[in-house]
């Protein structure tokens, strides 16, 4: 048996300890008995961002995206669908750049949508512009994800 992996619950923030091996049998947080994982992306602000960065212990994958933005909501459906593919090896979030202005400016987001993906709680990888789901997965997987 492997050593368990910290998730955080996308419904109470709890943190919870999960070993590898039941990561495919479809989780529930201890705490509030939700699923751990939904098949779809988590809009997040700024202390849930820091909450699932700091405390997973899979990798984060974000869209930073924009309200106003034609790509964003072009994305939006691929980057579902991309959850579907990639959870629960992945954790999947949305951030309003519009809502949370610190973070865009923290990680210098210059265009949007931009993808950002997190191992470890830092930054491994970047891509801008909208991308269908099949692009999304293959890119996170081409980072060794």
């Amino acid at each position: 048996m492997s050593d368990p992996l910290h998730l955080v619950c996308p419904h109470c923030h709890a943190v919870n300890r999960v070993p590898a091996e039941r990561l495919g049998a479809a989780p529930a947080c201890g705490q509030c008995h939700q699923p751990l994982f939904a098949g779809q992306p988590l809009a997040v602000d700024a202390a849930g961002f820091e909450r699932q960065l700091a405390r997973n212990d899979i990798p984060v994958l974000v869209d930073f995206w924009a309200p106003w933005c034609g790509p964003c909501k072009m994305m939006a459906p691929h980057y579902a669908q991309a959850a579907a593919q990639l959870e629960p090896r992945v954790r999947l979030l949305k951030v309003d750049t519009d809502a949370e202005q610190a973070l865009g400016a923290r990680y210098a987001i210059r265009s949007i949508p931009t993808l950002v993906l997190f191992k470890g709680g830092r930054e491994v990888a970047r891509q801008s512009g909208a991308m269908q789901a099949a692009g999304i997965v293959q890119w996170v997987r081409a980072q060794g994800v």
